[in-house]
């Protein structure tokens, strides 16, 4: 049998930041996970177990996942993980940090409390734990929310600062502080998303017409992008992903 991941909506309690709770078992021979950019963060309880927080990422990350182990985790959606988790999202771009390094007594309880939690009741009870912190988070930025959904649709930078009503300045400062990068960047990586929806939802993937629809202006740039977010060309991209291994 081999890596198997489950993703479920989020209980209402965390639906005002978070998108989905998650499940990933490596396989008995391990499991490296390619981890692609996605405009989120995660809380993930991980191995060794530590608890951490995954800030966005600019390109790929590889995770080894020893044989037979589990990995639970809470993702954010592009924009509200700064707000939910105290702190500057910018701060924990491209990095992985315990989560007592931002929340103090607090993570470090929950990591101790994990430790001892039976494995089938770990993702519910850090669902719960981060819905209980959330009670006292900030509201996730309706505008940045806003832009990054139209962004999410394809519609250009220029044209989504003009239709949230922020000059481009003020709308990438907003992105630094909740999403971790800029408008720009979160574009980009979107774009790649919407590519791999495309290719793998058609039965025999043409690349050419995938990376048109997802927005791409050729080939070379399709190739371009797909290399420096992913750590591979297309094909080959989804090659790894069809065989499990992405």
């Amino acid at each position: 049998m081999g890596a198997e991941y489950i993703e479920r909506p989020v209980p209402s309690a965390l639906a005002s930041h978070a998108c989905c709770v998650w499940r990933q078992t490596a396989g008995p021979d391990g499991h490296t996970q390619r981890v692609l950019p996605d405009g989120c963060m995660d809380v993930v309880w991980g191995q060794n177990g530590e608890l951490v927080i995954a800030g966005v990422a600019t390109g790929p990350v590889l995770v080894d996942i020893p044989p037979g182990e589990t990995l639970f985790g809470v993702r954010f959606g592009p924009g509200a993980a700064g707000p939910a988790l105290g702190l500057a999202a910018r701060e924990l771009r491209d990095q992985v940090v315990t989560l007592d390094a931002v929340w103090g007594r607090t993570g470090r309880e929950l990591a101790e409390r994990l430790a001892e939690t039976p494995e089938r009741e770990r993702l519910a009870v850090l669902a719960a734990a981060v819905a209980a912190r959330l009670r006292e988070a900030s509201p996730a930025d309706p505008l940045v929310g806003h832009a990054a959904t139209l962004l999410a649709g394809g519609l250009p930078v220029a044209e989504t600062s003009r239709e949230v009503a922020l000059g481009d300045r003020h709308l990438r400062r907003r992105f630094h502080e909740t999403v971790g990068y800029g408008p720009k960047t979160l574009q980009r990586v979107l774009r790649m998303q919407r590519f791999l929806d495309l290719a793998e939802s058609a039965g025999e993937p043409d690349l050419a017409r995938a990376g048109f629809e997802a927005g791409y202006a050729d080939q070379p740039h399709l190739t371009r992008e797909c290399r420096e977010l992913s750590g591979l060309p297309p094909g080959a991209l989804l090659a790894v992903r069809a065989e499990g291994a992405a």
